[in-house]
């Protein structure tokens, strides 16, 4: 169902229903939020890379499970939405930054996933698209994760066509960060991951997220208000003070002398 390796500060969790193209149950998703709720307290942890096992990286939702919801109460249907918005909003408010690792096509909850993560590296080959529509289905989780990504135009061509575009075409629109070769993406990720967890603080980088995850949407008067709070928070926590002090003393910042420890 869900493997989880950890390796030095990287933390790995591979989706295991290659069978099904890693579609999400509640299993899968129950399992993956349980996984990343412990992540992030785990001071031990610094980099989560997603990623799924077989051909694919995720076909989104079980559509033998949601069959069998169409005859459930709308109470149960809403729960088991609520549920799978919740592994969503734990991606995208994880104070730990999280690398997509997609070997495989990523579609509709899928593909959501992938630009949940904070970096998404593709294998070329692989299929991204919201494909919902034709079966008759809503992109609406996915639609909040991706309007934030997408300008309309291309929110709407993806949205209401349902139509599948390769890697180059995600990363030229902006919905994942770099497609890859598939034969670099393990070396890819490895080095990004590398990258993140030595030359990063974690303090930073989770209250960053928070910002990020905030301010879209704000106007202007409440965003730099808001921003402001935190530039203030920021400046008292042990890792800004350590950083301005290694920089200054030109030595190298704790959280680097740890990771090549």
């Amino acid at each position: 169902m869900l493997t989880a390796v950890s390796e030095g500060s990287v933390l790995t969790l591979t989706m295991d229903r290659p069978e099904v193209r890693n579609a999400l149950n509640a299993d899968l998703v129950a399992a993956l939020r349980q996984r990343l709720d412990e992540a992030s307290g785990d001071a031990s942890v610094r980099v989560i890379v997603l990623t799924g096992s077989g051909s694919a990286f995720s076909a989104g939702a079980d559509l033998a499970a949601l069959q069998g919801l169409q005859t459930a109460s709308a109470e149960a249907n809403l729960a088991d939405s609520e549920h799978l918005a919740g592994l969503f909003d734990a991606i995208v408010q994880h104070p730990k930054p999280i690398v997509a690792k997609v070997g495989g096509h990523a579609i509709a909850g899928g593909c959501g996933l992938a630009a949940a993560c904070d970096f998404s590296l593709v294998a070329s080959g692989s299929k991204l698209g919201f494909t919902e529509v034709r079966i008759g289905f809503v992109p609406a989780i996915v639609a909040v994760i991706a309007r934030r990504k997408l300008g309309d135009a291309a929110l709407r061509d993806l949205m209401l066509t349902g139509r599948l575009i390769t890697a180059q075409e995600a990363e030229a629109c902006g919905l994942i960060t770099r497609a890859v070769a598939p034969e670099d993406l393990d070396a890819e990720t490895d080095a990004l991951c590398r990258s993140l967890a030595a030359e990063t603080s974690g303090t930073a980088v989770a209250l960053t997220k928070r910002l990020l995850a905030d301010v879209h949407g704000m106007g202007w008067a409440e965003g730099v208000s808001y921003a402001t709070r935190l530039n203030a928070l920021a400046r008292s926590t042990d890792d800004c003070k350590a950083g301005v002090a290694a920089f200054l003393g030109k030595t190298a910042p704790p959280w680097k002398a740890e990771a090549e420890g």
